[in-house]
């Protein structure tokens, strides 16, 4: 049984722009929000960007919990710039230990347990899924996927609007890189 994972990061939004931890503002341009996507089952964090880029790609996508991003508590709305001049030993704690969450939200390695769940239990199912979800969670699921260390879950970067395919199914995921899902189907932004 093969199972198809095409994660799709969302379309560029203001917070983005300016490295805001996500406060739930819109796309920016949908109209110019456009990829060939194969056909499959369609989810989506249940985010503002992440509904709206799934309905910019003409995806009539469910919002699925398990792929909410990663919760930043009381850093929601605020900018990198803003934490590190408030909290400089509690950003830099957060980044460097996977288990910590001085931020009163999620850890990294919680974060990473239930996007892996999410994962896991989607891979007994056979068919392609199309996901559009958060960077964070295409980041999860390659260190789920590569078997890599949580350590490395910032070092993974996740451009808006980019597609990664992994295909397998419980206890083993291969990574594709490059094309997504064959022949006229492509990442590329148009």
């Amino acid at each position: 049984m093969t199972c198809r994972v095409i994660l799709i990061a969302p379309a560029i939004t203001p917070s983005l722009r300016r490295a805001r931890f996500d406060d739930g503002d819109s796309i920016e341009n949908p109209a110019a929000v456009a990829l060939s996507l194969p056909a499959g089952r369609a989810v989506s964090s249940p985010s503002v960007r992440c509904r709206e880029t799934a309905t910019a790609l003409g995806l009539d996508a469910s919002a699925e919990p398990g792929l909410s991003g990663l919760d930043a508590g009381r850093w929601r709305g605020r900018t990198l710039e803003e934490v590190s001049a408030a909290e400089p030993e509690a950003l830099v704690h957060w980044l460097s230990d996977p288990g910590a969450a001085p931020h009163g939200g999620e850890s990294v390695r919680g974060f990473c347990a239930r996007v892996t769940e999410w994962l896991e239990t989607t891979g007994r199912t056979t068919g392609r899924t199309i996901a559009v979800v958060e960077p964070e969670v295409v980041r999860a699921v390659v260190l789920h996927a590569l078997g890599a260390p949580e350590t490395a879950f910032w070092r993974v970067d996740v451009p808006p609007l980019t597609a990664t395919e992994v295909t397998g199914g419980p206890g083993r995921w291969n990574l594709r890189l490059g094309q997504v899902g064959g022949p006229g189907v492509s990442g590329e932004v148009r």
